[in-house]
């Protein structure tokens, strides 16, 4: 037993210490490859930009799609948890309460799906990125890595894609309707999308105006 207990401790101290070694290394290094595209049956295209050279638009577009309170919580929306939480519990479906923040955490260090083990590091990840990071790095690092499209990761390669130009030139309607495809992107259409999709992709792009006025991407370009 007492073995055992000393290969688990040095188990945990090397994860632990392996962690902190990817997390730093990313905080100043393009990520190169994820588990995501590994896994892709499809050829892979991304391509890496600054954040600098992706437009606004995207970076609010995505807040207000996927997560309004970005540059206000630490990592976890308990709200939005509590709420899927209750849902789940009597039966219901309802969209995830994942932040930007988990989410890059889990498409850089992890795997897709489920489970609790893979959720509980999920959480470890997104407190390091919180912590080493800062919200800049972490929506950098979120537009470079998420799925944008079949074989596609990236705001570049996603824009390139669907528009034919660079990402540091999306209007709001285009940069609404990227984010607006983002939780399905193999299956959600972005040119031309139709019925719910296609209205869901017009309440974004009102949505990024809200954004801009009550400064909800503040804490990216701070």
């Amino acid at each position: 037993m007492t073995r055992v207990l000393t290969w688990l401790a040095k188990g945990i101290l090397l994860f632990l210490a392996a962690s902190f070694l990817l997390v730093v290394l990313f905080r100043y290094v393009p990520v190169p490859f994820t588990a995501t595209m590994a896994m892709d049956e499809n050829s892979v295209t991304k391509d890496w930009e600054p954040l600098s050279n992706i437009d606004r638009n995207l970076v609010r577009a995505v807040i207000a799609a996927e997560d309004s309170k970005f540059c206000q919580h630490g990592g976890f929306d308990t709200v939005a948890i509590a709420k899927a939480a209750a849902e789940n519990a009597t039966g219901g479906r309802i969209r995830g309460g994942s932040t930007i923040s988990q989410q890059t955490a889990k498409n850089v260090f992890l795997w897709q799906g489920g489970g609790y083990f893979r959720k509980g590091m999920e959480a470890w990840f997104t407190f390091l990125i919180e912590q080493m990071w800062g919200k800049r790095r972490i929506m950098e690092v979120y537009l470079n890595v998420a799925e944008t499209g079949i074989g596609t990761y990236g705001a570049q390669a996603g824009a390139k894609r669907y528009y034919g130009k660079s990402a540091a030139r999306l209007s709001p309607a285009e940069a609404a309707r990227m984010a607006a495809a983002l939780p399905l992107p193999k299956k959600r259409e972005v040119t031309s999308p139709s019925g719910w999709l296609a209205r869901h992709g017009r309440t974004i792009a009102v949505r990024i105006n809200v954004v801009a006025r009550d400064g909800l991407d503040a804490c990216v370009y701070e």
